[in-house]
């Protein structure tokens, strides 16, 4: 169908806008912390087909592969199948999902009785069963880290609102009026994008519709090909390491090569290391987003739309077996860890083909950090993702204190906490001076947080990487600092390691802190003024700023 150029604005804009309409919904609905202040959950519009047409700015790494994670549910649940009521629901990283805690539920959208597009939400639940509240750092299998959803077709009569499935949901999370209620935001943000298309379709007619999820797939094919075919043809290859596997054994290698030719690129990961006992494996949906996300954001202008026809010209691939295509049923809870390294990989590639467009590696590294409690009234459970200093640039600086790229999470109000938890309470928050990797420009700096415990026999779990190993620096550019996590407990100084379960008593002080990101260039090259900013902003000490000068 041929649209008016005019019509074909309004419509891509106003589906776009829809997109964004839900993720506010999502967000202002939420009842944990992790969903309503952190931001960890994301939502797009699908085409007939289940292929991604817009989405919210949210979180990359649930974003990148919703397309593809979706087709599974449509392999088993044809459009053609679905009644009114019907949603689709999915978590499961063997059939097509991430890691458990992401819960995809995806929502038709009927005009005049056909199944035009769909309405896509997901969300990082706090707590969905396993053997561990929050976090079960010892998973050794995908069974012990919670409740599996293979692709399910469900009914909202039937099966939510007091029916079995939501019941079923209930009776396996340890916190059942977050958990449940962030279930609801994201029907709720579905319903949304149903109604914003649906009033579209009955203002300008299904079958505009229709083209412009079309066309605003093959705009963003055309201007990421575009974008690609500027790159020199060859292939590139990069390689990152993650610390260790949480059982003394590293460290572990991720290996890439990037192949451009004209227009298309190609992304293998043959030579990376075999996959891990604990749950670092990351599942290959989550790898399409890793690898995706990086080719955008550093080849492409950030106008492109995100959407399927982004992925058409870039082909992932990974082998079987490997940490970034597991096996069942291997432990997938930290595949943030490892997809981050294959970022890191792959940015180390672009730095070859186009050094002015790639960044030095940043902290990079998700760090899920969970408190938990069994009190009187149940479970209380704190789950919070930090990342650390961002890494440079040719012409900017690192953030400071940021979630890595593929995270995006927002920071978590300490009044937020106190207002939520009992069992605990935020005793310092602050950047770590010194801790970004120098360079003509500086990478961002880390940071840390406190916690005391005011209750008996609560526990810290946690994930994260770059506790030995450190942010690389790109082009002369320094390393940056290195992480940690302490407990102080009483004249005692315990010293964790990265990827670890740990008892707390009531006045126990646990510390985390985070690496900063690597510079850009030489440090002699870094103008005086700079260097004076950052001491009075307190980035670097006085020491460091001396002997900067000299």
């Amino acid at each position: 169908m041929q649209l008016d150029p005019v019509e074909y604005a309004i419509l891509s804009q106003s589906v776009i806008a829809a997109a964004r309409e839900m993720g506010v919904k999502l967000i202002r609905s939420a009842y944990s912390t992790i969903l309503r202040e952190a931001r960890d959950g994301s939502a797009a519009l699908l085409d007939a087909e289940g292929f991604t047409v817009a989405q919210a700015e949210l979180i990359p790494m649930q974003l990148g592969s919703i397309g593809p994670i979706f087709q599974p549910c449509k392999a088993m649940f044809p459009k053609e199948t679905l009644e009114e009521g019907d949603f689709l629901v999915i978590n499961d990283p063997y059939s097509g999902g991430q890691h458990l805690q992401d819960v995809f539920f995806f929502h038709p959208i009927f005009v005049e009785g056909e199944v035009i597009g769909f309405a896509a939400s997901v969300a990082h639940h706090l707590d969905l069963g396993g053997g561990a509240p929050g976090l079960n750092a010892a998973a050794r299998d995908v069974y012990a880290e919670g409740l599996i959803i293979p692709p399910m077709k469900l009914n909202m009569a039937r099966d939510w609102n007091g029916g079995g499935f939501q019941r079923l949901l209930r009776a396996n999370v340890r916190v059942p009026q977050q958990t449940m209620g962030d279930f609801d935001a994201q029907i709720a943000a579905n319903n949304i994008g149903v109604l914003r298309v649906q009033e579209l379709a009955a203002r300008y007619g299904k079958a505009k519709v229709k083209a412009t999820m079309a066309a605003l797939q093959d705009y963003s094919e055309r201007r990421m090909r575009a974008a690609i075919a500027q790159v020199p043809d060859g292939t590139y290859r990069g390689e990152a390491q993650m610390d260790d596997d949480g059982l003394g054994r590293g460290p572990i290698t991720v290996r890439v090569s990037v192949t451009v030719a004209g227009e298309a690129i190609s992304v293998d990961f043959a030579g990376t290391d075999p996959q891990v006992g604990t749950n670092l494996n990351c599942p290959f949906a989550s790898l399409i987003s890793a690898s995706v996300s990086c080719l955008k954001a550093a080849l492409t202008s950030p106008d492109i739309p995100f959407n399927d026809g982004a992925l058409r010209p870039i082909t992932v691939t990974a082998p079987k077996g490997s940490l970034l295509n597991p096996n069942h049923p291997a432990p997938v809870r930290a595949r943030m860890v490892s997809a981050s390294r294959a970022w890191n990989a792959v940015m180390m590639a672009v730095s070859q083909a186009a050094p002015e467009q790639a960044i030095a590696q940043g902290y990079d590294t998700t760090t899920a950090f969970c408190l938990s409690w069994l009190g009187p009234q149940g479970w209380s459970v704190y789950l919070e993702v930090y990342g650390g200093g961002y890494g440079a640039g040719i012409g900017n600086d690192g953030c400071d204190a940021v979630d890595n790229p593929l995270s995006n999470c927002s920071n978590t109000p300490v009044e937020a906490m106190d207002q939520d938890f009992s069992f605990f309470r935020v005793t310092e928050y602050a950047l770590r001076p010194d801790s970004s990797g120098l360079g003509a420009r500086r990478g961002g700096a880390g940071f840390s947080r406190s916690y005391e415990i005011l209750a008996e026999e609560a526990l810290v779990s946690y994930y994260s990487d770059r506790f030995t190993g450190a942010a690389s620096g790109l082009f002369g550019g320094g390393k940056g600092a290195s992480g940690r996590c302490e407990v102080r407990r009483g004249g005692e100084v315990i010293s964790l390691d990265s990827k670890v379960s740990f008892p707390l008593r009531r006045g126990d002080v646990v510390t985390i802190s985070l690496g900063g990101g690597g510079g850009y260039g030489s440090p002699a090259e870094r103008p005086a003024a700079l260097i004076a900013r950052d001491l009075e902003d307190g980035i670097i000490t006085r020491s460091l700023a001396d002997s900067w000068a000299s």
